[in-house]
């Protein structure tokens, strides 16, 4: 009866993945950096997961910083301190532990907009004077 209660599969399975890699922010990145370059640079040091080069969603162009899983956290220490400062393409690399989303924050823009106007404007009319079409 309170099967819809339960967390879904889906879930479960994000959870428990998460809590088995350490997520690594790459920044400075060239705009020639592939994927296949990032993952030979970090999996020197252990097992990556996963390589994700953040692009902008309207241009398709390169953002300039990535984010890399790997599967123990020994290793993902031992990438960060041999590959922060490191140069890939002729940019130094920023590596560090990624840093967690505040809570709440959406992806993408999608979220209240606290301190701005409420929008309005733009209507026909109402205050007198001369009518402009």
């Amino acid at each position: 009866m309170a099967s819809w209660f339960q967390r879904s599969p889906a879930k479960a399975i994000q959870k428990k993945r998460n809590d088995t890699v350490t997520n690594i922010f790459v920044g400075n990145l060239s705009y020639k950096t592939t994927q296949d370059e990032l993952h030979t640079a970090f999996a020197q040091y252990g097992g990556v997961e996963r390589v994700n080069i953040v692009t902008d969603r309207d241009s398709g162009q390169l953002r300039g910083f990535a984010f890399v899983e790997m599967r123990d956290a020994g290793e993902a220490q031992a990438a960060i301190s041999h590959l922060n400062g490191t140069e890939l393409n002729g940019r130094a690399l920023n590596v560090n532990e990624a840093r967690p989303k505040p809570a709440g924050e959406g992806a993408g823009g999608f979220g209240r907009r606290e301190g701005r106007g409420a929008g309005g404007g733009g209507g026909r009319g109402g205050r007198g004077g001369a009518q402009r079409w």
